[in-house]
């Protein structure tokens, strides 16, 4: 009996693996959102955000998780800002230092501004335990877009993210 339910949890676990490494999250089309929410930390998150602002298909946009000591202006010249973007309609977030104070900062934002549809950007590997942390802590309300950043990650990135992704839904179940 005990082998039995140890197969069947194994198999549930590869099928679960196989499913979150070879369907990650794609970016998302140009559909409008009130705001966008980057969560720092990988390639092309920051980028995918501007051009979101960019191309209209949002009018605020915060950068969750940035260093203490970067400025509006470093970063705009690290990325490539243009002023008139930087000036009206990005906001930098330096409180969080993780995936669930992201989640945290980026809520009392939403709320501050009243907006009612945000575009979640992040990496693909990343979105899924991303938008379960969000959505623990938005508004039912407030509708969310997952807009993805395409990357290859390693097959170990995917497993550490897996991992993590799992155990974020069990603490959520066990309510700790």
């Amino acid at each position: 009996m005990f082998r039995r339910i140890f197969a069947f949890l194994l198999l549930g676990w590869v099928l679960g693996f196989a499913w979150f490494a070879l369907f990650l999250p794609q970016p998302a089309g140009p559909v409008r959102t009130d705001a966008a929410v980057v969560l720092t930390g990988g390639k092309g998150r920051i980028e995918r955000g501007i051009e979101a602002l960019d191309r209209g298909w949002t009018d605020q946009l915060l950068v969750s998780g940035v260093g203490d000591q970067v400025t509006q202006a470093e970063l705009a010249e690290q990325h490539a800002i243009p002023q008139r973007l930087l000036s009206c309609c990005i906001t930098l977030g330096y409180d969080a230092v993780d995936t669930r104070s992201n989640a945290a900062e980026a809520a009392a934002w939403v709320h501050e501004h009243d907006f009612r549809s945000i575009r979640l950007i992040t990496s693909d590997w990343h979105m899924r335990r991303a938008r379960f942390d969000i959505d623990q802590v938005l508004d039912s309300e407030v509708e969310t877009l997952t807009d993805a950043v395409s990357t290859e990650p390693t097959m170990f990135m995917l497993f550490l993210e897996y991992h993590k992704f799992i155990a974020r839904n069990v603490v959520q179940w066990l309510g700790l």
